[in-house]
């Protein structure tokens, strides 16, 4: 991660009348580690030392200045990444197996017209969209490679 989104990220902090500690930065680093939106279990294993009580915390507090945001998938567990901001536009493939939760980006070209196809719709409905966030649900490739092929449909 750059050192413009740190600094961003401590910029945002002190906004709101907070700083940028070190439990903080290291929970941080976690969720670039990761790649991918993370449950609270595989943040903690990718910051040993750092008690979940803390985690938690910390979490509500960079998710209410927009720096983190809570992302649904599949079951039960929340996911946690940093915002569209921070790590660019993209959209999430969610194993409905596993409950994996992956980050896909679409080509410029495909974006743009998944951006126009949703103006037109939702304005012919009134709506007029901000911004938006494609959620894809379906089997990960681990899931598929481990699906018994007898049982797939035809």
């Amino acid at each position: 991660m750059s050192d413009d989104a740190h600094t961003l990220i401590a910029a945002r902090l002190r906004g709101s009348g907070q700083s940028y500690t070190p439990g903080r930065r290291v929970l941080v680093e976690s969720l670039v580690r990761a790649g991918r939106p993370t449950t609270m279990a595989e943040l903690l294993s990718l910051s040993p030392g750092l008690a979940q009580s803390s985690a938690y915390r910390n979490l509500v507090d960079l998710e209410s200045i927009g720096v983190v945001r809570r992302v649904p998938g599949g079951g039960d567990l929340s996911r946690y990444e940093l915002s569209e901001d921070i790590i660019g536009h993209h959209h999430h493939m969610i194993c409905t197996v596993c409950g994996v939760v992956e980050d896909f980006r679409l080509p410029t070209t495909a974006e743009n017209r998944l951006e126009t196809g949703l103006i037109e719709a939702l304005g012919r409905a009134g709506f007029r969209a901000g911004a938006h966030r494609v959620d894809v649900f379906g089997t990960c490739a681990g899931c598929d490679l481990a699906a018994d092929p007898a049982d797939a449909a035809v």
